[in-house]
């Protein structure tokens, strides 16, 4: 039985992709094939400004006749664009923040809870330590008023 025949298509293709098929250089030089397409793209880059600054000199006097119309348009759109994305941002922060008190309150320990229980437990002891001095200094001021009076 003959050996069927082999494609010379397929054949080029296992050569292609073979890691021996590869030029040195490319192997070795990782960065020729992204500079490669850079004179190609230097002949579309001056068409491209040119034509951008020709027909800037074309509609600039209907830009600058227009502008009474499109500045206060413009201007809206982002007044209005500002103010939706503000009220979105403030609308998921207040989301965040009640999903982080509810998880908090449920004892689930979310992040930054245990900054939250520290300062809760500062402020509790502050506040007793006022409340102690401010009765120690009661009793002092009243000791105070019986000198000054003696007879009150």
């Amino acid at each position: 039985i003959p050996a069927p025949p082999r494609n010379p298509l397929h054949v080029t293709k296992i050569a292609l992709f073979s890691p021996h098929a590869t030029p040195v250089s490319f192997r070795h030089s990782p960065f020729i094939p992204l500079i490669t397409p850079f004179p190609s793209r230097s002949h579309t880059t001056a068409p491209t400004i040119a034509g951008a600054i020709l027909g800037l000199i074309f509609f600039l006097p209907l830009i600058i006749l227009s502008s009474p119309v499109w500045v206060p348009a413009g201007t809206l759109v982002f007044i209005v664009t500002a103010g939706f994305l503000s009220v979105c941002g403030f609308g998921v922060a207040l989301v965040a923040a009640l999903s982080w008190m509810y998880r908090y309150f449920r004892g689930l320990h979310p992040p930054g809870s245990d900054r939250v229980d520290y300062a809760r437990t500062r402020i509790y002891d502050t506040a007793s330590h006022v409340k102690d001095y401010a009765r120690d200094y009661r009793g002092y001021l009243q000791s105070k008023v019986k000198d000054a009076a003696p007879g009150a």
